[in-house]
């Protein structure tokens, strides 16, 4: 890869050609030569290189400065460039009367107007926004020294108060990655204080280094001589040092466009990191967390007055080290997110929990989770998202033909309430169950949205369901009476997922519009909108205190969100694809991302820092998900595979001889691999085919996975936006093997992988209990 150093400037409308080596010039158009009359031509020659070299001298074109004073032999001048202009006579200018207004255009179209730094790099930012993904990191670094300059330029030009305002407007563009230097930037108030300051003399003494891709450089290029944006491309020419690079490679971040000032520390992202952040767990309601102690202490001395074991005193001790555990880790309850009062439904939760924690298996490297795979079969290209509720109860899948479908995995019957009856007859449950539908079928069809679904959850409590869909809405429904209740609007553009909050009563969105948005079930409209990402909002998560919200987007970011303040507190880079999917682990420590670029970054939220980069899958990443204890995480990708990762590694894990034996297998078995195609590259089978390319046939093969799970589920269809987004172009490499048959390699921390039969995994749950539960489309 070779690189190339590059610049902007704007050339003097009398000259033309190039200044100083390495830059890159730019002729306005209609320029005016400078051409002077036969007669007097010697006695005015000289006044209008010295306009000239007074001019390139305000504009600070040093060499073409230098060499233009050596060619002409001309001394050093105090006189003004508005001065040299004024006494030029007008008798020498002939027909072009123009010329000293022409020379005086910079200065007095633009350096005089004091809004034009303003109304240029509003301009600048606006087109950025709009600019092709691709292109923004780059772009976006490129804009960093752009308005630093343009700040201080105000302030050395007096105008102090449009430099605050330029300031108070703009900065928070650039707070991620150069939040240290706008602090210091931002306690700049007077000329005098540009002039004394280290920062500034620093940023103003030495030229800032960007990365750009040559077409991202020609653009920008192409941007500024259009619009005619004279005070940025001298700001780009005189203080960047853009170094384009060869090739169609994109840059992956702003990190990476951003070379900054040699000796100066630039990405400035740990700092941003830094911020405090409350990651206990959410404090138990005063109400529930008595209702529930007396509940069990109830039952259990029940149980012991007739004399009969009683899981209620396992329960109460159970909840005894919750309740300590929450006093030690959890929220102080004036941190805690605002709740409505609770209900009874809330104490029943909480019972069922404590049951499902006392029941649950504990696992690790040497014991993994079993895998119940549900295979929706006919619905490969149309089934977008799905979902599964917390007791394992319902499966909710949604379609591109706008509708939403509902099965039930005990195989009961669905029966919801009539839409018509009066709450005031009910008084019994009998008499609720006498009013529910006659219907016998296991699977309810939800219609409502005009577009197709994108993205569901469901509530705790499997009470309701959020959707999101291409019309640009979020529907709540009722599962008991299986009816749209609220239709929330708001977003401009398509919503690509939705998630519920833990505790239920609050849900998030992220949607086209580059935005995620924070809503509660009683309001129509959004409570909070978290703006920042530079593209799509592909993901959206809440952390398990309801206090923050995670995403990831197109921008190849994820960024964690405080929910109060509406503010964003984290901020994580290094993949290098779009971020399709993201989860938190129960404790509220670790967040794992993936998405396009096939791999799984663990981060600690703590810090901001990444623990450690899983490779393994060949396709892209759809969904992943912690066991309950955060030591395992699973992931389901487009190649077909359910994988499970050790993220919480330690010396003494890795030693333990079923990881020991496990690691020598696979040794075993990628030298025999390597051996076989050795052996077999050379011969020619029957059809023709090399002998290595019949291993890959039948390593395509279902039936060569003894792995390979599959269970039918009923009808579905799904494929997120992504998923969907390049359907049938990714269905038919998929079904060609592409996929399937490459080989990437595999982190140590892979500790199985379990294969399905042609059903890329697009959703992978965890229970309470720990048992997986990985949801997929079949696929010819």
């Amino acid at each position: 890869m070779s690189s190339k150093k590059s610049g902007l400037s704007e050339t003097p409308p009398a000259t033309t050609g190039t200044s100083s080596a390495g830059n890159v010039q730019q002729t306005p158009r209609d320029s005016t030569s400078l051409t002077t009359s036969a007669n007097g031509r010697n006695a005015s020659q000289k006044h209008i290189e010295k306009i000239v070299l007074q001019y390139l001298k305000s504009k600070g074109y040093k060499d073409a400065e230098k060499a233009l004073r050596e060619d002409a032999m001309l001394d050093i001048s105090e006189t003004t460039l508005t001065d040299l202009a004024n006494a030029f006579p007008a008798s020498e200018v002939g027909s072009d009367a123009s010329v000293p207004s022409w020379i005086l255009f910079y200065n007095e179209a633009e350096q005089g107007n004091p809004d034009a730094y303003n109304q240029s790099y509003k301009e600048l930012r606006r087109w950025i926004d709009s600019s092709l993904d691709v292109y923004k990191h780059e772009l976006y670094a490129a804009s960093y020294p752009i308005f630093a300059h343009s700040y201080m330029d105000l302030l050395h030009r007096g105008l102090c108060e449009k430099a605050s305002e330029f300031m108070e407007l703009y900065s928070s563009d650039h707070k991620v990655f150069h939040s240290k230097d706008i602090g210091v930037m931002a306690t700049l108030k007077t000329k005098h204080h540009v002039e004394e300051n280290e920062l500034a003399k620093l940023y103003r003494e030495n030229k800032y280094g960007i990365r750009m891709t040559r077409v991202g450089f020609e653009l920008l290029l192409s941007f500024l001589q259009d619009h005619h944006y004279t005070l940025l491309m001298r700001t780009v020419n005189q203080h960047l040092n853009i170094r384009t690079i060869e090739g169609t490679a994109p840059i992956s971040s702003e990190a990476e466009a951003d070379m900054g000032i040699t000796g100066h520390t630039q990405n400035q992202l740990d700092h941003f990191n830094s911020q405090e952040v409350l990651l206990g767990s959410a404090p138990l309601d005063p109400f529930v967390r008595d209702e529930v102690e007396r509940t069990l202490q109830s039952e259990a001395d029940r149980r012991v007055k007739d004399s009969v074991s009683s899981e209620a005193v396992g329960l109460l001790n159970v909840f005894s080290k919750t309740k300590q555990d929450s006093n030690v880790n959890g929220l102080a309850p004036r941190d805690a997110i605002p709740m409505p009062p609770p209900r009874g439904i809330e104490v029943e939760q909480q019972i069922a929990s404590l049951k499902a924690v006392r029941k649950r298996i504990s696992l690790g490297p040497a014991a993994l989770p079993s895998v119940c795979m549900y295979t929706l079969h006919n619905a490969n290209n149309a089934l977008n998202c799905a979902a599964v509720s917390e007791d394992l109860s319902l499966l909710a899948g949604g379609f591109s033909e706008s509708y939403i479908k509902i099965w039930s995995l005990k195989r009961e019957p669905l029966r919801g309430f009539a839409s018509n009856f009066y709450p005031a007859l009910v008084n019994s449950m009998d008499d609720a169950e006498a009013l529910r539908d006659k219907t016998t079928d296991d699977c309810r069809k939800l219609v409502g949205h005009s577009g197709p679904v994108f993205g569901l959850d469901i509530s705790f409590d499997s009470k309701y369901l959020i959707s999101a869909s291409e019309d640009k809405t979020a529907r709540l429904w009722s599962l008991d009476t299986f009816t749209n209740v609220v239709c929330y609007k708001g977003h401009n553009y398509p919503i690509w997922d939705v998630s519920f909050a833990p505790q239920g009563f609050y849900f998030a969105t992220a949607s086209h519009d580059r935005t995620a948005r924070l809503w509660s079930c009683d309001h129509i409209y959004a409570l909070r909108i978290f703006a920042g990402h530079l593209s799509d909002v592909n993901c959206v998560r809440f952390h398990p205190n309801s206090k923050y919200v995670v995403t990831g987007s197109c921008d190849k970011t994820v960024r964690l969100w405080d929910v109060q303040r509406g503010s964003c507190v984290r901020v994580f880079t290094g993949h290098t694809g779009s971020v399709d999917t993201v989860a938190v682990s129960p404790d509220g420590r670790i967040m794992a991302s993936a998405g396009e670029d096939q791999t799984v970054n663990v981060w600690d939220l703590g810090s901001g820092r990444r623990m450690d980069t899983l490779t393994g899958h060949t396709g892209p990443v759809y969904s992943l998900a912690f066991s309950q204890e955060g030591t395992l995480l699973l992931s389901g990708s487009a190649d077909e595979t359910v994988r499970a990762w050790n993220v919480k590694r330690s010396a003494s894990a890795s030693e333990h001889p079923i990881i020991v034996n496990r690691r020598i297998e696979k040794q075993t078995m990628q030298q025999d691999e390597e051996e076989s195609g050795l052996r077999e590259g050379g011969n020619q089978n029957s059809n023709g085919t090399t002998g290595m390319d019949h291993q890959k046939e039948k390593t395509l093969s279902p039936a060569a996975h003894p792995d390979a799970m599959d269970v039918d589920a009923g009808e579905g269809k799904t494929a997120d936006k992504h998923k969907s987004g390049s359907s049938s172009e990714s269905k038919k490499r998929d079904a060609a093997g592409v996929w399937k048959s490459k080989r990437v390699p595999e982190s140590d921390a892979l500790l199985k992988t379990w294969r399905t039969k042609s059903t890329p995994v697009y959703n992978v749950t965890m229970s309470k209990r720990n048992l997986a539960v990985a949801i997929g489309a079949f696929s010819l």
